[in-house]
């Protein structure tokens, strides 16, 4: 029953609607010309239903009557008719109250292509009427009807932008609160302000007798299809503009664009279907001979079907869609084709196409000849017969045919299809023209006296009615309902503009309360409108626009329509704050500039009072002249200095109130800005106030943008040198109070902002705005602390960055010390609540202790010994990690060159932090401690800090650890390279007191890291930059010197200690670090291979010092390592004698040459020259002596060495250890006899022996030592390792050394051959007696002989017997020798006796 009750009641609606096409808009079609204002206004009422109540069913029909009816009206400015005019701008206003019925119209006939822009056009038209008539254009009106009329424009004009802002809201549910409700009406529409409720009755109950289709649900939203048909419309219609200039460039664009085929076919089908073009332009493009043109005209003629068709009928058709061009050649190539065709379509008509060709041309001519008003002689029915006789193949036509054809066209001429009712010269340019609307709208623009029969010609409204079907059954004839609000924005894109002209030119041209009043109206709706769509250049044109009209940049121009414009300024900041974004700047800048002059009307001091730079005298001098009215002396003394910069007319871009403008204050500009002043009362500061109150309501993006433009127009008001401000800095403190509660996402972006902001204003080069800027920062952060932070957040650290940033870039003493105030008061009053934020105090503290001024680092590090001391369980409370930013601080402070007592405190504060972070009282420590016990119950953090046993929790080299542990280590192991030799001393042994009582804390792998990084660094430098063998030659006296003494002090005193103690170190906890022992033997070694003989003795020292400490521990692969570390050692200090005899031969090679330069003549320069020569080979010849003499020292010390590291451990050193102990020896002892036995390097070295102060052999001690202990240390092993000794076959070792030190001597002993140097050559010359030196050498050597005569003695019988054969030449050869002394023969006398006679006397 109800499906049928509705069928039922769509069929009515479908008759009724059919009705109103059929009756009601024919007679509003014969009507709407009417000169009768009743009937026009009758039918403007009708109209006003139509589109209220059934838009939807009659697109078409409203498409029509639109611009007939209103647009016909409106853009009638010249010589409008003011009655008419104004019953169209009340129809108008009351349009706009629906709000629904605006956007529906723009996109169903703005977005369509087949529809003019009723939108745009209305616009621009009631643009055109509130700008009134044309400067200069005569017209009928009255002044007060120019005005009035001006006046209803401009109020349609708010009432579409109202209508649109209405929609807005509506779709986006904006709540009513950003409604704008001061609408009035005035008492002249009353009866439209009383009809109101239809509209509104109408948007809700609209009948919906068409196709209505909002296209919710479908895959493209409503707002994108849109787009593209008017992106499509607008590029078409571009496209016909530019044919209708330049053809071809027209169809090129196009045919690019896509809006057109590229086959001629599609070119001609667009020439022929498409409105808007231009006929004559058309004529001219098809009669064009190129290629293509042609080829478009042919399918253009095709395109035509004359089937049947009268010749003249057939070619009026042709001719309707197109001018024939000038050209005879171009209406030729026309012709011709259009002959073809026609006989094509009608092959009987003629007997060939030169007939219809013929034909037609004579036809053209007679309708020129017979409906041109310049011609005065006409063509008569016979002359036109006789013209055409035996045009068809030398025949003649019918004269009936001619006759009639004669006839049809003299009654009725060819014409265009637009030519039907005026002249084409006549016709408008508009878009109306484009769109196809000219037929249309010249049924109601005629003139009475264009033929009475048009005015009720029912052909003509026959026509109409089929044009009305045409457009119904097109696809865009479907009626759109509009949803998606973002159609807004194309609006907004049509009509910002003329709005902005039309509300900006009155309300500066105008005085006028109620002009006045609408345009700021208008501003606020257009404001609102384009800050909610986000159109930012619209929305900054309106805003900046309307700022300019508060005039408060050049306060003596103000007028009471300035302050109506603070007050519309301050009405959009409340209203539509969560939009403005980056106009909020514009809105802020008159916000400060109206504080400013509220101040200067109170007389109260301006800022620049206590924050603008020293000036000098002269301009002090020239300020008091300023020309100042008795008014304003009596407000203050503040006024007598910068209100004549307020006077003078300053830029809306000038940077305050005034701006830069300069010249003499005349009296009445004084005059005005007195009374202006007094006017700026009326906006009261509590609505300013309240725009900063309210802030804490704006939106997430909103406060951000707010935010941002406050900084920028503080940055703006503090940049003036001369006149600086601070209002706008106290409101930033203030809505950073009001909206610190906003959640932290949206705080950290607000931030973000602020921070950057008091960096900047932090560093100013004007101190007292620094100041401000840092006290402020202070407050907030004072504030900010208040409120407790969780755990691993880090908002306070980011909070606190711009006072570290500040700290380090700012040159203010003052500004860098009050800083380290604000921070220690922070830390004071808010310790509890400090979490992340110790990081940045911390980094504030580091920076202070790096200043140049004393008073900082001492009041930094006052606080820093406080925070240590008092309130050190707060740091790492929460963040473990700001134990090491602290450690950072402290190091830092130890580094301190102002007071020594600073840096002996730090390190003191350093062993505190050691001593905590053993205890396991960090946080960090405390929670992996927990973890280490599977998941044990801890009842408080005190408790993780000690295992069970009550010993303290166990460091790995996990990175946790390593991140505790080595900033407090490395920077203890720095310290001990600082010049001053306390802080060496304490530095030093807090490092090693930290590792002994902690170190048993410590994992082997964490030890490894602590020696490759901490311990090993400290010998660096001694092991890479002390200059070789302790020689230092420098060009001048008193600061290197001082510099050897440093280092020295540094060797002896620092660098031993610190060796000691790693070695103790090492020894202390060898069970957890031995598996390192190759790498601490590898820095002794290092120590020793320096040829440094301090270095050296160290070094040795400290390996002795090891091995007599730990050697008991070592197992025999360590003690492998051990004896080759010496190996290495012994043979990489080996001293050279190479380097010396090249430095004494590169000498005397000198020597000669200087001696081949002849004195007489020398220049200064070159004697100069030689000299220094000499002094650099000399020089090099002492580094060379000395470095062998530091060698050799090396080696006697290393040989000890051996000796009492063997002597120690003795019976832990396996055989095999020995021996290479033993070769290590022989390879030294071979080494110095080499040396020894080359008598021509020990005759050089004689001669430079005041030089050398060598002895002569050099090396003699060290041989006989090296052999020496070789001899001991093989009979020890034969003695001690009896077993093993036999495995490496010691003894036979033992006889050939001893062959061999036998027979050393015996050369030693021999005679020899002594040298003489003859031409260059050595050559042998005679053989005399050993001489005091050379027993002097033997008895030197005489010990030595007499032990391995004992050691050959001590042989067991079997190898004594083995080895006679080879020791008895020998022994002959002792007995036979010279010697030294007695003790060699004594020794030998009692061998022989002893051992060699009983053997002789058994054989």
């Amino acid at each position: 029953m109800l499906e049928l009750f509705s069928a039922r009641a769509i069929g009515m609606i479908l008759l009724f609607l059919g009705a109103i096409k059929q009756y009601l808009c024919l007679s509003l079609l014969k009507n709407s010309a009417s000169s009768l204002m009743n009937i026009f206004q009758l039918s403007c009422s009708i109209f006003m239903s139509l589109v209220s109540r059934f838009r939807a069913g009659l697109k078409a029909e409203i498409g029509v009557f639109f611009p007939m009816i209103v647009l016909r009206v409106l853009e009638n400015v010249a010589q409008p008719n003011f009655q008419q005019k104004m019953i169209v701008l009340r129809f108008l206003e009351k349009l706009c109250v629906d709000s629904q019925i605006l956007v529906d119209v723009f996109i169903n006939y703005d977005c369509d292509v087949e529809s003019s822009n009723i939108f745009e056009r209305m616009v621009n038209g009631l643009l055109k009427t509130a700008q009134g008539v044309p400067p200069g254009a005569a017209t009928t009106l009255l002044p007060a009807q120019d005005a009035t009329m001006k006046l209803e424009a401009l109020k349609c004009l708010v009432g579409v932008l109202r209508s649109m802002g209405d929609w807005m809201n509506r779709q986006l549910r904006i709540p009513d609160s950003h409604l704008l409700k001061n609408v009035e009406v005035d008492d002249g529409n009353t009866e439209y302000a009383n009809n109101s409720h239809l509209s509104n009755e109408v948007g809700e109950e609209s009948v919906d007798g068409g196709d209505s289709h909002p296209e919710t649900g479908t895959e493209t939203s409503e707002a994108a299809s849109f787009e593209q048909r008017r992106a499509y419309k607008l590029e078409l219609q571009e496209g016909i503009s530019l044919f209708n200039r330049k053809p071809r460039k027209g169809i090129e664009f196009l045919v690019n664009a896509k809006k057109v085929g590229d086959s001629p076919e599609e070119i001609a089908a667009f020439l022929k279907n498409v409105s808007g073009l231009d006929k004559t332009l058309i004529g001219d493009y098809l009669g064009e001979r190129d290629d293509f043109s042609l080829r478009v005209m042919h399918a253009y003629v095709d395109s035509f079907n004359f089937q049947d068709m009268q010749f003249d009928e057939a070619l009026r058709l042709f001719l309707q869609g197109f001018r024939l061009p000038g050209e005879a050649q171009k209406i030729d190539r026309i012709t011709e084709k259009f002959a073809e065709r026609y006989c094509k379509c009608n092959p009987k008509a003629f007997t060939s196409a030169d007939t219809a060709y013929v034909l037609a041309y004579s036809v053209i001519m007679l309708n020129t000849d017979a409906h041109n008003p310049m011609v005065k002689n006409k063509m008569s029915k016979a002359d036109f017969i006789r013209n055409n006789r035996g045009i068809d193949d030398g025949q003649d036509l019918p004269e009936d045919y001619l006759g009639s054809l004669y006839d049809r066209i003299v009654k009725i001429e060819i014409k265009m299809k637009d030519d039907t009712l005026i002249p084409q010269s006549k016709l408008p340019t508009n878009s109306n023209k484009i769109l196809g609307l000219d037929s249309i709208l010249n049924i109601v623009i005629r003139k009475r006296g264009e033929g009475k029969d048009l005015e009720t010609s029912d052909d003509l409204i026959r026509h109409m009615q089929e044009q009305f079907k045409a457009k119904a059954s097109k696809s865009e004839s479907v009626y759109y309902a509009a949803t998606d609000v973002v159609i807004l924005k194309f609006m907004v894109e049509v009509c910002w503009a003329p709005m902005l002209a039309a509300f900006s030119v009155p309300l500066d041209q105008s005085d006028d309360e109620v002009i006045t009043y609408q345009c700021l109206q208008g501003f606020r709706y257009a404001v609102h409108v384009t800050s909610v769509m986000c159109m930012q250049t619209q929305r900054d044109a309106f805003v900046t626009s309307l700022a300019k009209f508060t005039s408060l940049h050049s306060a003596a121009d103000i007028r009471q329509k300035n302050i109506d414009a603070i007050k519309a300024i301050v009405s959009i900041a409340d209203e539509d704050g969560n939009y403005l974004q980056e106009a909020w700047e514009h809105i802020l800048t008159c916000v400060s500039r109206f504080e400013h002059l509220h101040l200067l009307g109170e007389g109260a001091p301006p800022d620049a009072t206590f924050f603008a730079l020293p000036q000098n005298e002269l301009e002090k001098a020239k300020q008091s002249k300023s020309s100042i009215l008795p008014v304003l002396k009596k407000k203050g003394p503040g006024r007598l200095q910068y209100a004549a910069a307020a006077a003078r007319r300053g830029s809306y871009d000038s940077a305050g109130v005034g701006g830069h403008a300069s010249g003499v204050v005349t009296t009445e500009q004084m005059n005005n800005l007195v009374t202006n002043l007094n006017m700026l009362e009326q906006v009261g500061s509590f609505e300013m106030n309240r725009i900063f109150t309210r802030s804490q309501k704006l939106n997430s993006e909103a406060i951000v943008d707010f935010v941002k433009a406050l900084c920028k127009v503080s940055m703006e008001e503090l940049r003036s040198p001369a006149d600086p401000r601070v209002f706008s800095l106290t409101k930033i403190v203030e809505i950073a109070h009001y909206n610190m509660n906003r959640i932290r996402l949206i705080w950290s972006r607000i931030w973000s902002v602020l921070s950057d902001f008091f960096v900047t204003i932090g560093c100013s080069e004007n101190l007292s705005i620094a100041i401000f800027a840092m006290d402020s920062l202070r407050q907030l952060a004072m504030k900010f602390l208040e409120r407790e932070e969780l755990v691993n957040y880090n908002f306070q650290n980011e909070f606190m960055k711009p006072f570290v940033i500040v700290m380090r870039k700012t040159n203010s003493v003052e500004i860098r010390e009050l800083i380290i105030r604000c921070v220690s008061q922070m830390v004071f009053a808010r310790v509890n609540n400090v979490k992340s934020g110790w990081k940045i105090m911390f980094m504030v503290f580091t920076t202070a202790a790096s200043d140049e001024h004393k008073n900082i680092v001492l009041l930094a590090f006052e606080t820093i010994e406080k925070i240590v001391r008092d309130y050190f369980p707060y740091i790492t409370e929460t963040e473990t990690t700001t134990f090491t930013d602290c450690v950072n601080c402290l190091i830092a402070f130890t580094n301190s060159r102002f007071n020594k007592d600073v840096s002996l405190n730090a390190i003191a504060f350093l062993r505190f932090c050691a001593l905590k972070l053993a205890e396991g009282e960090l946080g960090c420590s405390a929670k992996n401690k927990e973890k280490e016990k599977a998941g044990k119950p801890v009842s408080s953090s005190s408790s993780t800090a000690k295992d069970e046993n009550s010993v303290g929790p166990t460091f790995t080299d996990r990175e946790d650890h390593l991140y505790f542990w080595f900033p407090l280590l490395a920077g203890l192991s720095e310290l001990t390279f600082d010049p001053r030799a306390d802080i060496r001393k304490s530095a030093l042994q807090v490092l090693f007191d930290t590792l002994r009582y902690h170190g048993h804390l410590f994992s082997p792998a964490l030890w490894e890291r602590v020696y490759d990084s901490v311990l090993f660094p400290l010998f660096d430098y001694v092991r890479h930059a002390i200059d070789p063998a302790g020689f230092k030659v420098h060009g001048d006296g008193s600061e290197h010197e001082l510099k050897d003494i440093e280092e020295d002090a540094w060797l002896y005193e620092t660098c031993t200690v610190a060796l000691q103690l790693a070695v103790d170190l090492f020894v202390k906890f060898y069970n957890t670090v031995n598996p390192i022992l190759k790498k601490v033997l590898t820095l002794l070694i290092s120590f020793i291979k320096r040829p440094h003989q301090s270095l050296a003795g160290i070094g040795v020292a400290a390996f002795v010092r090891l091995m007599s400490n730990a050697g008991g521990l070592f197992s025999d692969e360590k003690w492998q390592e051990v004896v080759l570390s010496l190996k290495e050692a012994a043979i990489e200090t080996l001293p050279d004698f190479a380097t010396i005899v090249h430095s004494m031969e590169d000498i005397d090679i000198g020597s000669a040459a200087d001696s081949l330069t002849p004195t007489y003549g020398a220049s200064s320069d070159a004697s100069i020259t030689t000299e220094e020569m000499e002094a650099q080979r000399h020089s090099k010849l002492e580094l060379a002596i000395s470095d062998t003499k530091c060698r050799t020292a090396v080696q006697l010390l290393l040989i000890q060495a051996m000796m009492e590291i063997y002597n120690m451990h003795r019976e832990q050193l396996s055989a095999s250890n020995m021996m290479v102990l033993v070769e290590t020896l022989h390879a030294v002892a071979v080494h110095a006899h080499k040396v020894n036995s080359d008598h021509t390097l020990r005759s050089k070295l004689q001669e430079v022996g005041s030089l050398t102060q060598m002895p002569d052999p050099p090396l003699l001690r060290l041989e006989s030592e090296s052999y020496q202990a070789c001899l001991n240390l093989l009979q020890n092993v034969i003695v001690d390792k009896s077993v093993l000794s036999k495995e490496v076959d010691v003894e036979a070792c033992l006889v050939q050394l001893c062959e061999e030190v036998l027979h050393v001597y015996i050369d030693t002993a021999s005679s020899v051959s002594i040298p003489e140097s003859h031409n260059g050559h050595l050559k042998p010359h005679w053989i005399i007696p050993l001489g005091s030196a050379r027993r002097r050498e033997l008895a030197s050597r005489a010990p030595l002989v007499v032990a391995t005569l004992q050691v050959i003695s001590g042989l067991k019988d079997s190898s004594f017997d083995k080895s006679l054969s080879r020791f008895f030449p020998l022994l002959a050869s002792l007995i036979s020798c010279e010697h030294g002394s007695g003790e060699v023969l004594s020794a030998l006398s009692e061998m022989l006796s002893s051992w060699v006679g009983p053997i002789l006397l058994r054989a």
